[in-house]
């Protein structure tokens, strides 16, 4: 157990610092400091002396140096049981200190804030940095607490201890967190600098571990790193698992490409029934029709508040997730019968725009696919033109296969998903699985319309979908014999778009 006797507190964030300082002056901690801190630990009735009095210089270069001289990182990093050390801090008479209370200049909220670059380099912090890391150099000695989120824990240590006082494990635990502040701040600036230009190393720093019941299966470990509440909020329900944030992701991302009034219901990253609709309740029966048997167990997801007529009707099947901007007066407590049942409320969009994957010891990065066709993206390459009803379920069609797992065909019509093969070997397995579904469930398909996520090497595959009354088709194009398949459709009465944007998701 180690004493402290003198803090060195240069911050940007204040706010809840007041108790700690009403602590440490009570146990008689000397405080050190610059500029607005000290005005404001003076401001609480605390003595606390500048550090420009310790080091006889002035803050310089329009504060860009403050705390960079040698009695200051002479007495944070000067090691209390080494003899030359302590010698040669009598001889410069520089002072101990056993802990040091900084953070480090908004950064990232500045790059975020679309502030100019002057603003932004002039937030690159220097002495912090520098303070962090020698403190968490010599934790043996020294306490650092590198961000205002250290503050509560700063609390329960001296609480715990019953002083002003730190054990090395104490001292060890923050400096480990000190330096995931430094190196995130780091990857930040880094990550500023390459923003422009493909990187030549891949930097990635994530706050917030959650551990997670199991990871995919019950015998592998799992974690989460991110900020969950910054997209929502748990209204209901158990502890979130892994695989329902693999599904969570899915169906944010999937119901993102929809702004008419849209209901999905997702099972294993797929949607396996979708439709869009004036109200949620119809939205909700004709999603769940495109396949009640894979509803069960699914998840759920609205992009416009849930009524309570239609809880009432959702609440009739087992589903693990439900999705909502809100939930309408009387809707929760009929969705909260089921006392494990996961209710979000959906706050805010993903902005991210890269994805990472992890593969051969590496990783793999890419853009996100953030391309969603519209009708001038629908070349028409056939003798008979789009309908503009076929035109409209083509681009929800489209919508849907782009968000499923590959090789993937998508079957609709009225803007209701009716069927779809994912994750199949062939084209044609993932066309016959389709046909197969819908007919299952006692769709007609005449008249619907089929999605592809990737052009049609020969025309087998327009010439089952005809066969079954499909006659509006959609898919990349691009195959060297893509006049196959629009030969079939021309001599058959079909109508085909092509885009130009494949939609492999592996």
């Amino acid at each position: 157990m180690k004493p402290i006797k003198t803090a060195l507190i240069s911050v940007y964030h204040k706010e809840g610092l007041d108790d700690i300082l009403y602590t440490l002056h009570s146990c008689g901690v000397k405080f050190l400091s610059t500029g607005g801190t000290k005005s404001f630990i003076e401001s609480l009735g605390y003595p606390c002396q500048a550090v420009e009095d310790l080091t006889t210089y002035p803050s310089i270069l329009g504060g860009r140096v403050k705390t960079l001289h040698p009695k200051v990182f002479g007495g944070i990093l000067g090691r209390r049981d080494n003899e030359g050390d302590r010698a040669q801090m009598a001889q410069y008479e520089i002072p101990e200190i056993d802990l040091v209370i900084v953070d480090l200049y908004p950064f990232e909220a500045t790059v975020a804030s679309g502030a100019s670059h002057e603003d932004i380099i002039e937030k690159i912090d220097i002495g912090g940095i520098s303070l962090i890391r020698a403190a968490a150099k010599n934790y043996n000695d020294v306490v650092i607490v590198a961000s205002k989120a250290q503050y509560a824990p700063l609390s329960q240590m001296m609480k715990r201890n019953g002083a002003a006082a730190s054990t090395l494990e104490d001292r060890r635990w923050f400096a480990g967190q000190a330096f995931a502040v430094s190196s995130g701040y780091d990857t930040a600036i880094f990550n500023y600098f390459s923003r422009d230009e493909q990187p030549t190393d891949l930097r990635i720093a994530v706050n917030g571990a959650k551990h997670m019941r199991y990871g995919e299966n019950p015998h592998q470990e799992g974690t989460f790193y991110g900020d969950f509440s910054r997209l929502f909020t748990q209204l209901h329900g158990k502890e979130i698992s892994y695989n329902n944030l693999l599904d969570i992701d899915a169906a944010v991302c999937l119901i993102s490409e929809f702004t008419e009034p849209t209901l999905a219901i997702l099972k294993h990253n797929n949607a396996c029934g979708l439709a869009s609709r004036p109200t949620m309740l119809e939205a909700w029966k004709d999603a769940l029709a495109g396949d009640p048997v894979s509803a069960f167990g699914g998840i759920i997801i609205a992009n416009r508040p849930i009524d309570a007529a239609t809880a009432e009707e959702v609440n009739k099947i087992f589903f693990e997730v439900i999705i909502a901007p809100s939930y309408e007066e009387g809707a929760l407590p009929i969705l909260e019968q089921k006392k494990n049942r996961i209710i979000l409320e959906q706050h805010g969009q993903l902005d991210t725009t890269r994805q990472y994957r992890s593969i051969l010891n590496g990783a793999l990065v890419q853009q996100r696919d953030l391309k969603v066709e519209t009708v001038d993206d629908l070349k028409q390459v056939t003798t008979r033109a789009l309908t503009p009803e076929q035109m409209t379920d083509l681009l929800f069609a489209n919508k849907i296969v782009k968000n499923s797992k590959s090789n993937a065909i998508v079957l609709a019509k009225g803007q209701q998903l009716l069927a779809s093969g994912v994750g199949q070997t062939s084209r044609v397995d993932a066309l016959k699985q389709a046909i197969a579904k819908a007919q299952s469930f006692g769709f007609d398909l005449k008249g619907a319309v089929m999605a592809s996520d990737a052009f049609f090497p020969f025309a087998d595959c327009v010439e089952i979908a005809h066969e079954a009354g499909i006659e509006a088709v959609v898919h990349p194009g691009g195959s060297i014999r893509d006049q196959e398949s629009i030969d079939y459709c021309n001599a058959h009465d079909m109508a085909m778009a092509a885009t130009g944007f494949r939609h492999f998701k592996h």
